[in-house]
């Protein structure tokens, strides 16, 4: 390069020269004293113009070999001939070399000598690039690995600094990335109950509605899809269409929503998606168990499986129940099945077991009882928040049948038969050290799917649209064995729970949780009795009413602070089913100090989804009642974290609203 510029530098003085010295010729047939006086000036110019080139020259040869005397184990004259660019800076950062290769291709022949490598590397640390792969940098719209050495000769730190282009290899890595195939497995999770009462005319409507959805669907991301059956499809996408989805929040869940019956029914989707780097078959299984964990958190949603766990879409608009019971009557013959080939039987719930867990509890292990079967309910009576429940069954004649989990331990064998009620969430059980030393496993829970769920059952009874796990069992023991018999104070139990989680039949009771009702008031139970199990002391009253008056409303969710009583487990549910009450109220939250950290306790009208604000905060439950627990925390800042739980929810569910 300095070179060339000298070379320019020796034209322009000759060329300059030339032209003085025509001036020059010519002024001498005007006037002799011009004549004279520019002649003396040109021999000077031409003088000074000679010394400089010179000079130039002379001093261009000492910078070469004072910069090679300094680029230490690698000689200049071999960085010449380099067959790649590069630099070599000094301690500042500044360059005062480069190759030909480095000018041309890397600063595509813009002049850099003297200025920082971080002017034109942005971001670019020199340390960096020492390590064995080097560090990336991009320049001129283009990509190169850059590596480096470094020389201390004659006291001066020097840096060689070699580029190799990784433009192409980018270009086809991102191309690669962008292209690689995605699977989305397609439900239409509530056509059954669409289209029960629909005339012919209607139900052809809503399926050219929706034939037209997914045309669109096609159209706009250059899909593949193919119909598997009447309600389940199959798509392939490439992965930029799928980024484009994700930012859209699956715009299609929206869509199809609004394709209504004449009872103003929507038509609901649930999409479950695998993306990575495997086989097509294999992304395929991937996408059908993400279809089922959205179907499992009451579908409407998209579930996302990515390398590191789940990404949810949707799961705003409420379920529709299920009114066909086949599903149940083959799960009961099932059951019945694998209890006769069991030794015993253990029923189990989740920690801090309610009245649902230990009212679904009694009436499984009653039923399996009535089978002729040693069955015992596994329960920590210290942390249970159902004591009443259980001292009632033990009055009622109902004797060793609550037993500790160490003494449940002693009980396991080969054949023990574990059946868990009300969860499905391996890490809320009441023992996780039982679940482990148990091989046959059976669930039977109503929330909605979860991360981290039990995957290893036998029988994975799940029903979403059930109010309750009281109420799943009401109705599995109609169809478990002809010698099930339920008792007045089994049914007084399974009833406790069925009202615990509808609040008196006010929230998500649907036709079956009134028929499971019905049965169990057939069986004797006594609503009043039932109603005693609700009943609470002064001292708890009186905490639930200070919850209760110190409650703020934010975006209409009363949340409330409370101190930690010694029943706040019991008091803070309670108190936030009455904030419901308030008008203006949509759901609300009472937190709580734990040992641990702050537990959350969220109930809903079913306008607002607090399953979706509880999982952010690392919890989850169902769509009107939720909690969550966020150890090592202080009160204010989980209030902060609840109330950016609350505007995120919002902020997604207006997207939802626009589009």
């Amino acid at each position: 390069m300095l070179k060339k510029k000298i070379d320019l530098l020796e034209i322009t003085l000759i060329a300059f020269m030339a032209v003085m010295i025509i001036f020059t010729g010519m002024s001498a047939a005007y006037d002799k004293k011009i004549f004279v006086i520019q002649l003396i000036i040109t021999l000077g110019a031409l003088a000074f113009g000679i010394w400089r080139l010179f000079a130039a020259r002379r001093d261009s040869r000492k910078f070469l070999e004072y910069v090679g005397g300094r680029l230490g184990a690698v000689r200049s004259d071999t960085l010449i001939k380099f067959p790649m660019p590069v630099a070599v800076a000094n301690g500042e950062g500044e360059i005062i070399w480069s190759n030909s290769l480095f000018h041309e291709e890397v600063m595509k022949g813009e002049e850099v000598f003297g200025k920082n490598i971080s002017e034109f590397l942005g971001g670019f640390e020199i340390e960096k690039a020492f390590a064995p792969g080097g560090c990336e940098a991009i320049c001129g719209g283009g990509s190169y690995s850059v590596f480096a050495t470094t020389s201390e000769d004659l006291g001066e730190k020097l840096f060689g600094l070699y580029f190799i282009d990784r433009t192409n290899e980018k270009r086809v890595e991102k191309l690669y990335d962008e292209s690689r195939p995605a699977v989305l497995s397609i439900a239409l999770d509530n056509l059954e109950e669409l289209f029960a009462n629909c005339k012919e005319s209607e139900k052809s409507w809503i399926k050219g509605e929706v034939e037209k959805l997914f045309e669109d669907f096609v159209a706009e991301n250059h899909a593949f899809l193919k119909r598997n059956s009447s309600s389940k499809y199959v798509a392939v996408v490439e992965e930029k269409y799928l980024r484009k989805m994700e930012e859209r929040r699956f715009s299609i869940l929206d869509r199809a929503r609004k394709i209504l019956t004449s009872e103003d029914l929507p038509v609901t989707l649930s999409i479950g998606v695998a993306r990575g780097d495997y086989s097509l078959d294999k992304l395929n299984e991937i996408s059908l168990q993400a279809l089922e964990m959205a179907l499992g958190r009451g579908g409407d949603q998209a579930a996302v499986k990515n390398v590191n766990g789940y990404e949810f879409y949707g799961g705003y608009a409420k379920g529709i129940e299920k009114r066909t019971k086949v599903k149940t009557r083959v799960i009961g013959a099932a059951l019945a099945d694998l209890i006769e080939s069991s030794s015993n039987v253990l029923v189990m719930g989740h920690r801090f077991g309610d009245l649902d867990c230990i009212g679904a509890a009694i009436g499984m292990a009653e039923g399996v009882r009535d089978m002729e079967k040693n069955c015992h309910i596994v329960v920590n009576r210290e942390t249970c928040l159902a004591k009443p429940l259980i001292d009632k069954t033990e009055k009622a004649g109902t004797l060793e049948l609550f037993i500790s989990p160490e003494e449940a331990k002693e009980l396991i064998n080969e054949d023990t038969l574990l059946i868990i009620v009300d969860t499905h969430i391996r890490g809320l059980l009441e023992s996780q050290d039982i679940y482990n030393a148990c091989r046959n496993v059976v669930v039977i829970d109503h929330h909605r799917r979860m991360v981290g769920s039990i995957d290893n059952a036998v029988i994975f009874y799940h029903e979403p649209y059930a109010s309750s796990a009281s109420e799943m069992v009401t109705e599995l023991l109609q169809y478990l064995d002809s010698r099930c018999r339920i008792t007045k104070a089994e049914a007084e139990a399974l009833l406790a729970g069925i009202m615990l989680d509808t609040k008196s039949f006010s929230m998500r009771a649907g036709v079956r949780t009134f028929e499971a009702a019905a049965y169990l008031k057939k069986m004797g139970a006594d609503t009043v009795k039932v109603k005693e199990l609700f009943s609470g002391s002064l001292s708890s009253y009186q905490h639930r009413s200070k919850i209760v008056s110190t409650a703020e409303i934010y975006r209409g969710c009363a949340v409330s602070f409370a101190k930690s009583y010694d029943d706040i487990g019991i008091v803070a549910p309670q108190a936030a089913d009455e904030l419901l009450a308030i008008n203006g109220v949509a759901s609300s939250v009472v937190m709580y100090k734990t040992a641990v950290g702050v537990s959350f306790s969220a109930r809903s009208l079913g306008g607002m989804n607090v399953q979706v604000i509880m999982e952010a905060l690392g919890g989850g439950g169902h769509q009107t009642m939720a909690g969550a627990q966020i150890p090592d925390i202080t009160p204010q800042e989980a209030k902060e974290k609840l109330l950016a739980a609350i505007d995120d929810y919002y902020e997604k569910a207006a997207g939802h609203a626009d589009e």
